[in-house]
């Protein structure tokens, strides 16, 4: 699967995966090396015209953690969501304080995310 992105965002998703946040850390401890149900994730993945925290291609799954810098960003976020669903792409955003004190159940919601989207499929 091929996916559209701006070349200009290269250099930024660099930055951003080595200055990756304690939640995103702690996800992608769970997401990277096919763990999370054998399936490969990327992380601050550039997609169209944005910066996405976790993409499986396989999927068509974002997965966003929203911390303090999303708590201003409501509508910015909704349009942006609205957008990449609009081109088939899939959302689960979890709390950052979620990834941070409950992860097992963020987990548990991936895992039964993907497992709906299995059934959906066969």
């Amino acid at each position: 699967m091929r996916i559209y992105y701006n070349p200009k965002l290269k250099d930024l998703a660099r930055k951003l995966r080595k200055n990756m946040t304690l939640s995103e850390v702690l996800l992608w401890n769970q997401l990277k090396q096919n763990k999370m149900k054998g399936y490969d994730f990327h992380r601050q993945k550039p997609i169209n015209n944005y910066i996405v925290d976790f993409f499986c291609p396989k999927l068509k799954l974002i997965i966003e953690i929203d911390g303090k810098t999303h708590i201003y960003k409501g509508n910015e976020d909704v349009k942006r969501q609205q957008r990449l669903e609009s081109l088939g792409f899939h959302f689960l955003r979890f709390k950052d304080i979620d990834v941070k004190k409950n992860i097992k159940d963020v987990l548990v919601s991936i895992e039964n995310w993907i497992e709906e989207c299995k059934k959906i499929r066969m």
